[in-house]
Protein backbone atom coordinates (compact mmCIF):
# COMPACT_ATOMS: atom_id res chain seq x y z
CA UNK A 1 0.00 0.00 0.00
CA UNK A 2 2.78 2.56 -0.77
CA UNK A 3 2.36 5.11 -3.60
CA UNK A 4 2.88 4.63 -7.51
CA UNK A 5 1.12 6.30 -10.58
CA UNK A 6 -2.46 5.16 -10.93
CA UNK A 7 -5.65 6.50 -12.18
CA UNK A 8 -9.32 5.29 -12.13
CA UNK A 9 -11.33 7.72 -13.95
CA UNK A 10 -12.49 10.67 -11.96
CA UNK A 11 -12.21 8.75 -8.23
CA UNK A 12 -8.67 8.59 -8.39
CA UNK A 13 -5.73 10.18 -6.96
CA UNK A 14 -2.72 10.73 -9.40
CA UNK A 15 1.05 10.18 -7.60
CA UNK A 16 4.05 10.17 -9.40
CA UNK A 17 6.17 7.09 -9.37
CA UNK A 18 9.43 6.79 -7.11
CA UNK A 19 12.38 7.09 -9.14
CA UNK A 20 13.17 4.46 -12.06
CA UNK A 21 14.12 4.42 -15.93
CA UNK A 22 13.69 6.86 -18.24
CA UNK A 23 9.76 7.42 -19.23
CA UNK A 24 9.49 4.20 -16.72
CA UNK A 25 5.78 3.94 -15.56
CA UNK A 26 5.86 1.11 -12.94
CA UNK A 27 9.67 1.03 -12.01
CA UNK A 28 11.12 -1.57 -9.68
CA UNK A 29 13.26 -2.60 -6.63
CA UNK A 30 16.89 -3.26 -7.46
CA UNK A 31 15.66 -6.90 -5.24
CA UNK A 32 13.06 -7.50 -7.68
CA UNK A 33 13.64 -10.99 -9.94
CA UNK A 34 12.63 -8.76 -13.22
CA UNK A 35 14.65 -5.32 -12.53
CA UNK A 36 17.51 -6.58 -14.88
CA UNK A 37 14.96 -8.21 -17.64
CA UNK A 38 14.23 -5.24 -19.93
CA UNK A 39 11.79 -7.27 -21.81
CA UNK A 40 9.78 -7.86 -18.17
CA UNK A 41 9.84 -3.92 -17.37
CA UNK A 42 8.70 -2.72 -20.95
CA UNK A 43 5.92 -5.30 -20.72
CA UNK A 44 4.87 -4.62 -17.17
CA UNK A 45 4.49 -1.17 -18.35
CA UNK A 46 2.62 -2.20 -21.61
CA UNK A 47 -0.10 -3.75 -18.99
CA UNK A 48 0.10 -0.88 -16.67
CA UNK A 49 -0.77 1.66 -19.28
CA UNK A 50 -3.77 -0.28 -20.28
CA UNK A 51 -4.69 0.88 -16.51
CA UNK A 52 -3.45 4.53 -16.94
CA UNK A 53 -5.74 4.74 -20.30
CA UNK A 54 -8.87 3.84 -18.93
CA UNK A 55 -12.11 5.63 -17.94
CA UNK A 56 -15.14 4.37 -16.54
CA UNK A 57 -17.71 3.19 -18.51
CA UNK A 58 -15.24 1.80 -20.98
CA UNK A 59 -14.97 -1.19 -21.39
CA UNK A 60 -12.48 -3.17 -19.28
CA UNK A 61 -9.11 -3.64 -21.12
CA UNK A 62 -7.86 -6.89 -22.34
CA UNK A 63 -4.54 -8.04 -21.71
CA UNK A 64 -3.07 -10.73 -24.48
CA UNK A 65 -1.18 -12.77 -21.98
CA UNK A 66 1.43 -14.45 -24.03
CA UNK A 67 2.53 -18.20 -23.60
CA UNK A 68 5.46 -17.38 -20.88
CA UNK A 69 2.95 -15.62 -18.72
CA UNK A 70 -0.52 -18.30 -19.11
CA UNK A 71 2.24 -21.07 -18.10
CA UNK A 72 3.23 -18.94 -14.71
CA UNK A 73 -0.42 -19.44 -13.95
CA UNK A 74 -0.66 -22.60 -14.77
CA UNK A 75 2.08 -23.12 -12.37
CA UNK A 76 0.60 -21.64 -9.63
CA UNK A 77 -1.96 -23.27 -9.87
CA UNK A 78 -0.64 -27.10 -10.10
CA UNK A 79 1.23 -26.18 -6.34
CA UNK A 80 -1.44 -23.82 -4.96
CA UNK A 81 -4.37 -26.03 -5.59
CA UNK A 82 -3.29 -28.98 -2.72
CA UNK A 83 -2.07 -26.58 -0.60
CA UNK A 84 -5.35 -24.80 -0.58
CA UNK A 85 -6.87 -28.03 0.06
CA UNK A 86 -5.27 -28.67 3.40
CA UNK A 87 -4.79 -24.69 4.35
CA UNK A 88 -7.29 -22.46 3.53
CA UNK A 89 -10.60 -22.12 5.55
CA UNK A 90 -14.19 -23.79 4.40
CA UNK A 91 -15.11 -20.59 3.68
CA UNK A 92 -12.77 -19.92 1.61
CA UNK A 93 -12.57 -22.86 -0.66
CA UNK A 94 -16.51 -22.78 -0.76
CA UNK A 95 -15.93 -19.14 -2.68
CA UNK A 96 -13.24 -20.14 -4.47
CA UNK A 97 -15.41 -22.98 -5.49
CA UNK A 98 -18.25 -20.77 -6.55
CA UNK A 99 -15.86 -18.08 -8.89
CA UNK A 100 -14.26 -21.51 -9.85
CA UNK A 101 -11.39 -19.12 -11.58
CA UNK A 102 -9.45 -20.82 -15.09
CA UNK A 103 -6.87 -23.09 -13.82
CA UNK A 104 -5.23 -23.08 -17.70
CA UNK A 105 -5.53 -19.56 -18.95
CA UNK A 106 -5.42 -16.04 -16.90
CA UNK A 107 -9.03 -14.66 -16.95
CA UNK A 108 -9.26 -11.23 -17.82
CA UNK A 109 -11.18 -9.00 -15.44
CA UNK A 110 -14.19 -8.65 -17.43
CA UNK A 111 -14.82 -12.29 -17.27
CA UNK A 112 -14.27 -12.25 -13.40
CA UNK A 113 -16.59 -9.74 -12.91
CA UNK A 114 -19.42 -11.50 -14.51
CA UNK A 115 -19.87 -14.04 -11.78
CA UNK A 116 -18.89 -11.06 -9.11
CA UNK A 117 -21.30 -8.98 -9.84
CA UNK A 118 -23.90 -11.73 -10.09
CA UNK A 119 -23.06 -13.41 -6.86
CA UNK A 120 -21.39 -11.05 -4.40
CA UNK A 121 -22.14 -6.80 -5.72
CA UNK A 122 -18.39 -6.91 -6.50
CA UNK A 123 -16.29 -5.77 -9.52
CA UNK A 124 -12.42 -5.39 -10.27
CA UNK A 125 -11.08 -2.31 -11.89
CA UNK A 126 -7.38 -1.99 -13.33
CA UNK A 127 -4.47 0.26 -11.76
CA UNK A 128 -1.31 0.38 -12.79
CA UNK A 129 0.31 -0.36 -9.40
CA UNK A 130 0.41 0.73 -5.74
CA UNK A 131 -1.67 3.09 -4.30
CA UNK A 132 -2.37 4.94 -1.39
CA UNK A 133 -3.70 2.70 1.39
CA UNK A 134 -6.84 5.27 1.55
CA UNK A 135 -7.69 4.85 -1.97
CA UNK A 136 -7.70 1.17 -1.97
CA UNK A 137 -9.64 0.20 1.04
CA UNK A 138 -11.68 3.15 0.56
CA UNK A 139 -12.92 1.87 -2.95
CA UNK A 140 -13.95 -1.58 -1.47
CA UNK A 141 -16.41 0.57 0.79
CA UNK A 142 -17.90 1.57 -2.83
CA UNK A 143 -17.86 -1.97 -3.64
CA UNK A 144 -14.88 -1.61 -6.15
CA UNK A 145 -11.79 -4.17 -5.74
CA UNK A 146 -8.67 -1.87 -7.48
CA UNK A 147 -6.48 -4.94 -9.29
CA UNK A 148 -3.35 -5.29 -10.97
CA UNK A 149 -3.08 -6.93 -14.49
CA UNK A 150 0.77 -7.96 -15.03
CA UNK A 151 1.84 -11.11 -14.15
CA UNK A 152 5.08 -11.58 -11.74
CA UNK A 153 8.57 -12.56 -13.41
CA UNK A 154 8.77 -15.54 -15.01
CA UNK A 155 12.11 -16.97 -13.13
CA UNK A 156 10.24 -17.36 -10.08
CA UNK A 157 7.06 -18.54 -10.48
CA UNK A 158 6.09 -19.00 -6.91
CA UNK A 159 6.72 -15.86 -5.68
CA UNK A 160 6.14 -12.13 -6.32
CA UNK A 161 7.52 -9.07 -3.93
CA UNK A 162 4.47 -7.03 -4.71
CA UNK A 163 0.56 -7.39 -5.61
CA UNK A 164 0.21 -9.05 -9.05
CA UNK A 165 -2.50 -10.73 -11.36
CA UNK A 166 -1.88 -13.88 -9.28
CA UNK A 167 -2.25 -12.36 -6.02
CA UNK A 168 -5.15 -10.66 -6.82
CA UNK A 169 -7.36 -13.13 -8.62
CA UNK A 170 -6.05 -16.35 -6.78
CA UNK A 171 -6.18 -14.43 -3.49
CA UNK A 172 -8.56 -11.77 -3.15
CA UNK A 173 -11.13 -12.08 -6.11
CA UNK A 174 -11.72 -16.09 -5.07
CA UNK A 175 -12.73 -14.96 -1.35
CA UNK A 176 -15.41 -12.45 -2.50
CA UNK A 177 -18.21 -14.79 -2.94
CA UNK A 178 -18.39 -14.98 0.47
CA UNK A 179 -20.86 -12.45 2.08
CA UNK A 180 -18.83 -12.02 5.34
CA UNK A 181 -15.51 -11.51 3.38
CA UNK A 182 -17.62 -8.82 1.31
CA UNK A 183 -19.15 -7.34 4.65
CA UNK A 184 -15.68 -7.21 5.76
CA UNK A 185 -14.25 -5.45 2.98
CA UNK A 186 -16.76 -2.96 2.89
CA UNK A 187 -16.55 -1.80 5.91
CA UNK A 188 -12.38 -1.39 6.02
CA UNK A 189 -13.77 0.73 3.07
CA UNK A 190 -15.99 2.90 4.45
CA UNK A 191 -14.30 3.24 7.41
CA UNK A 192 -11.03 4.46 5.17
CA UNK A 193 -13.46 7.17 4.23
CA UNK A 194 -13.74 8.98 7.45
CA UNK A 195 -10.67 8.06 9.88
CA UNK A 196 -7.96 10.90 9.90
CA UNK A 197 -4.07 9.82 8.80
CA UNK A 198 -3.29 8.67 11.90
CA UNK A 199 -6.09 6.03 11.96
CA UNK A 200 -5.61 5.50 8.75
CA UNK A 201 -2.36 3.92 9.24
CA UNK A 202 -3.69 1.53 11.53
CA UNK A 203 -6.06 0.58 9.47
CA UNK A 204 -4.06 -0.50 6.93
CA UNK A 205 -2.29 -2.62 9.52
CA UNK A 206 -5.17 -4.56 10.27
CA UNK A 207 -6.24 -5.17 6.82
CA UNK A 208 -3.49 -6.61 6.50
CA UNK A 209 -2.91 -8.77 9.22
CA UNK A 210 -6.41 -10.04 8.66
CA UNK A 211 -8.01 -10.06 5.19
CA UNK A 212 -4.29 -10.07 3.63
CA UNK A 213 -2.70 -12.72 6.23
CA UNK A 214 -5.23 -13.79 8.62
CA UNK A 215 -5.53 -17.07 10.22
CA UNK A 216 -8.30 -19.05 11.89
CA UNK A 217 -8.97 -22.17 14.14
CA UNK A 218 -10.91 -24.93 12.49
CA UNK A 219 -11.55 -28.35 13.92
CA UNK A 220 -8.14 -28.60 16.02
CA UNK A 221 -6.32 -27.17 13.37
CA UNK A 222 -4.84 -23.71 11.50
CA UNK A 223 -6.13 -22.34 8.45
CA UNK A 224 -5.83 -19.04 6.50
CA UNK A 225 -8.71 -16.88 5.02
CA UNK A 226 -5.71 -14.60 4.15
CA UNK A 227 -5.62 -13.08 -0.02
CA UNK A 228 -1.17 -12.59 0.53
CA UNK A 229 -0.84 -16.34 2.68
CA UNK A 230 -3.13 -18.43 -0.18
CA UNK A 231 -1.70 -17.34 -3.68
CA UNK A 232 1.72 -17.75 -2.13
CA UNK A 233 2.83 -21.21 -2.29
CA UNK A 234 6.13 -21.06 -0.10
CA UNK A 235 4.16 -18.90 2.67
CA UNK A 236 1.01 -21.17 2.72
CA UNK A 237 2.89 -24.02 3.57
CA UNK A 238 5.03 -22.92 6.30
CA UNK A 239 3.48 -20.23 8.19
CA UNK A 240 2.82 -22.82 10.91
CA UNK A 241 5.91 -22.97 11.63
CA UNK A 242 7.70 -19.64 10.41
CA UNK A 243 5.68 -17.31 12.21
CA UNK A 244 4.91 -15.53 15.73
CA UNK A 245 1.30 -16.65 15.46
CA UNK A 246 -1.14 -14.50 18.22
CA UNK A 247 -4.41 -14.86 19.16
CA UNK A 248 -6.43 -11.82 17.05
CA UNK A 249 -6.60 -8.53 19.04
CA UNK A 250 -6.83 -5.61 16.37
CA UNK A 251 -5.73 -2.97 19.15
CA UNK A 252 -2.42 -4.71 18.73
CA UNK A 253 -2.10 -6.15 15.21
CA UNK A 254 -3.24 -2.48 14.08
CA UNK A 255 -0.22 -0.74 15.83
CA UNK A 256 2.48 -3.71 14.43
CA UNK A 257 4.53 -2.56 11.08
CA UNK A 258 4.49 -5.25 8.16
CA UNK A 259 7.19 -6.07 5.30
CA UNK A 260 5.40 -6.92 2.34
CA UNK A 261 8.98 -8.17 1.13
CA UNK A 262 9.37 -11.19 3.27
CA UNK A 263 7.54 -13.68 4.91
CA UNK A 264 5.40 -12.45 7.75
CA UNK A 265 7.14 -12.81 11.31
CA UNK A 266 3.83 -12.46 12.98
CA UNK A 267 0.36 -14.15 12.27
CA UNK A 268 -2.46 -13.60 14.34
CA UNK A 269 -5.21 -16.36 14.79
CA UNK A 270 -8.52 -16.40 15.67
CA UNK A 271 -10.68 -18.69 17.42
CA UNK A 272 -12.86 -19.38 14.59
CA UNK A 273 -13.88 -17.80 10.87
CA UNK A 274 -17.25 -16.64 12.48
CA UNK A 275 -15.35 -15.24 15.68
CA UNK A 276 -12.90 -13.19 13.54
CA UNK A 277 -15.62 -11.79 11.78
CA UNK A 278 -17.40 -10.49 14.65
CA UNK A 279 -14.21 -9.06 16.08
CA UNK A 280 -12.84 -7.51 13.23
CA UNK A 281 -16.71 -5.80 12.37
CA UNK A 282 -16.84 -4.65 16.09
CA UNK A 283 -13.56 -2.88 15.92
CA UNK A 284 -14.68 -1.15 12.19
CA UNK A 285 -17.45 -0.21 13.64
CA UNK A 286 -15.92 1.48 16.90
CA UNK A 287 -13.75 3.47 14.78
Amino acid sequence: MSFVTEKLGSEAEQVLPHAGGPGELVPLNPDHPGFRDAEYRSRRDAIARLALNYHEPDPLPTVAYTEAEQEVWRTVWRHLDPLHSEKACIEWLESSCSLNLDRERVPQLAEVNLKLQAGAGFRMLPVAGLISGRMFLGMMGRGVFLSTQYMRHHSVPLYTPEPDVVHELVGHAASLFHPDIVKLSRLFGEAAWRVDDETMKRLEYAYWYTLEFGVVEERGKLKTYGAGLLSSFGELGTFEKNADLRPLDLEVASRIPYDPTQYQKILFVSSSFSRMVADISAWLESL
